[in-house]
């Protein structure tokens, strides 16, 4: 299972959703982009399904997207990575 994540301008929490193929997470990964890389001036909606949970629709309008990214969401919880990004000292 791979999960989508969305982090909102002025919005403390993130939006997620659940996809069971890479290539379909990617695919909407690569349209968020896109419409994020358009201008402000078009606010494009944007509607997301999970696959997890059936009933699960979210609306988001384009420019409030500020970061959004995907990992695989592991059933295994000890030495799993934690999402986001995070810096390795050794």
């Amino acid at each position: 299972m791979y999960s989508l994540e969305l982090c909102l301008r002025y919005s403390p929490f993130p939006i997620s959703i659940q996809k069971k193929e890479f290539d379909d997470a990617k695919r909407i990964y690569d349209e968020i982009k896109s419409s994020m890389d358009e201008t402000l001036e078009s606010s494009n909606l944007i509607e997301l399904k999970c696959d997890k949970v059936q009933d699960k629709l979210i609306a988001v309008r384009a420019k409030e997207i500020i970061s959004v990214q995907i990992y695989e969401k592991s059933s295994v919880a000890g030495g799993a990575k934690r999402p986001g990004f995070s810096l390795n000292i050794d």
